[in-house]
């Protein structure tokens, strides 16, 4: 069975991304890599070069700036590392700059990987979300997070990014088949300095967004207003271990009153219907088998 990791960055130490931690942590499971590494402004590409220069294969892409509805260069440029992927390889691993998998799942989703690669129905795997925000701490309660998404899938090449890159579809916009597995995902992508939070959601919003909307509905600031969030929860969870040394770095507080939570009654029946009977209502892009 022959792994491949593939990913896509620009400007990653700018936006003060986790992507070296990102690619650290599947690594391990990875026989080789592939990154897709957009022309940055600041010195992703070499810091992408030294993780491990035998396993990583950089492909130097330039976005297309002009693709400016729904994050789709996004899409684009993690087909660009897709489609570089060696014809051997049995599943492609996805892991995106702000995404961390905790070590203690990799025997997990090795097992889950050699479990259903003799299985052609099964087009990938399903992982489970924590979306953290603010800080280490605390990790979104609402529905307005997505609680799963796949990100192993087959080495198919009718496959291909859905969307702003949130997941996968294959043929004429067919839904992967897909088995669940145990394994979390940590999303850090509404955590760093509340500077550089400002600075992403000013610049990032143009890859969905017309200058003028960006203008209108992105407010101008120096930092980000973490207050504005609807529901959130303690973690108590451990993180993964690439990511200590970023977790002590930490500079900036973040902390939040859990009486403030302002859930919806939709959000509360939602939840209700996970918790107690397993039944998620929502949009899912995956069908289960």
């Amino acid at each position: 069975m022959k792994v491949t990791g593939f990913s896509f960055i620009r400007n990653g130490q700018k936006f003060d991304y986790p992507f070296v931690e990102a690619i650290q942590s599947i690594l391990p499971l990875c026989d080789d890599f592939v990154v897709a590494v957009g022309k940055s402004d600041d010195n992703t590409l070499e810091l992408v070069k030294q993780i491990d220069p035998t396993k990583i294969r950089i492909v130097e892409t330039v976005w297309d700036d002009s693709l400016r509805e729904g994050g789709k260069v996004l899409a684009v440029e993690t087909d660009k590392a897709f489609k570089a992927i060696s014809p051997d390889t049995d599943w492609c691993f996805y892991i995106q700059g702000d995404e961390v998998v905790h070590e203690k799942y990799h025997p997990e989703i090795k097992t889950a990987m050699e479990k259903w690669i003799n299985q052609p129905k099964v087009d990938g795997l399903l992982f489970n979300y924590k979306h953290f925000y603010g800080s280490y701490d605390y990790v979104g309660s609402s529905f307005k997070w997505y609680p799963k998404e796949i990100r192993i899938v087959r080495n198919n090449k009718s496959i291909y990014s859905y969307r702003d890159a949130q997941g996968f579809r294959k043929g004429d916009n067919e839904k992967l088949r897909v088995k669940p597995i145990g394994a979390y995902v940590h999303h850090y992508g509404w955590v760093k300095d509340p500077r550089a939070m400002q600075m992403k959601q000013e610049t990032f919003n143009k890859l969905w967004h017309s200058d003028q909307w960006v203008k209108k509905n992105v407010a101008k600031a120096e930092t980000f207003d973490y207050s504005v969030i609807d529901a959130l929860e303690r973690f108590n969870g451990s993180h993964p271990q690439v990511m200590e040394k970023r977790i002590l770095e930490k500079n900036w507080e973040f902390d939040r009153d859990l009486s403030l939570n302002k859930l919806s009654f939709k959000d509360r029946f939602k939840k209700f219907m996970l918790r107690n009977l397993g039944v998620f209502i929502g949009y899912k892009n995956y069908e289960l088998v």
